[in-house]
């Protein structure tokens, strides 16, 4: 497993040593022992899967605290634009992003520990999202940052992703106040 460092601070790129011969493949997607000598060391407590067609955006989401979550992201099948944005106040990337192709061709994942807002952008017809979180979900605490914030200036590729209502309407980030 090859731990990559990215622009900003504890957000990694996972690549997975895969064993590939002519009956498929074979990789671990997470092994704690591995994990934490690679300076992750988290406890999940809940796995989430999406299934969604071409352009589907999902995003910018996260916890807020007691119950923000870390997120080890990967696509089981299809292929996605993975984003993830700096809420972190004191963090001198506060308010920077970062993005990254998963696909089910890299078998990548990317990890992204608490204090992030997080989105996906569907690249395949049929993609299929999995994710392991640090935290469980609680409605009361999610918050919402709007994909196409013109502050955040995120290049997604695309002019009319298909969003769900709540997407649509998401504050803006100049507006934000971090709980993190």
């Amino acid at each position: 497993m090859d731990v990559v460092e990215t622009d900003i601070k504890d957000l990694l790129i996972i690549k997975p040593d895969v064993f590939e011969d002519d009956r498929g493949y074979f990789f671990e997607s997470y092994n704690r022992k591995k994990f934490i000598a690679h300076g992750v060391p988290v406890d999940f407590v809940q796995d989430n899967e999406s299934c969604s067609g071409k352009h589907v955006l999902r995003g910018l989401h996260f916890q807020q605290p007691p119950y923000a979550q870390g997120k080890l992201v990967r696509v089981m099948q299809g292929a996605v634009l993975d984003v993830a944005v700096d809420l972190r106040r004191h963090s001198p990337t506060y308010g920077r992003w970062a993005s990254i192709v998963l696909s089910e061709e890299n078998k990548w994942m990317y990890w992204i520990p608490e204090g992030f807002a997080h989105g996906f952008l569907t690249l395949a017809e049929r993609t299929v999202f999995f994710y392991k979180c640090t935290n469980v979900y609680n409605k009361t605490s999610e918050g919402a940052i709007r994909w196409d914030d013109p502050t955040l200036d995120i290049h997604w590729g695309v002019d009319n992703p298909v969003l769900s209502a709540k997407d649509q309407t998401a504050p803006l980030f100049i507006n934000f106040e971090s709980p993190f």
